[in-house]
């Protein structure tokens, strides 16, 4: 065909179950607000999920969510409900 293979790309498909996935990783999240992508892997795991840390970690950034700098004992100025932020 005179094409280079480099060219040739499949298109990547996304999974059925990655909206639900999404939403439990978001309401972990806030639930647990210090936790980071990778507890949260574990506990999806323990959930029953079939899930790796490099997907969590994935839809983590997509997701925009980070944990939450930890704050000084005195003169607290952020959120303090320990809600995971989410930038948007």
């Amino acid at each position: 065909l005179g094409q280079h293979r480099s060219t040739q790309r499949k298109v990547p498909m996304g999974r059925a179950d990655e909206a639900e996935l999404t939403a439990d990783i978001i309401e972990l999240a806030t639930r647990y607000g210090r936790y980071g992508y990778r507890r949260i892997t574990a506990l999806l795991q323990a959930a029953g999920w079939a899930v790796n840390v490099k997907r969590v970690e994935r839809i983590w950034r997509q997701e925009g969510l980070k944990v939450p700098c930890k704050q000084p004992k005195k003169g607290r100025l952020w959120v303090n409900d320990g809600s995971c932020l989410r930038l948007r």
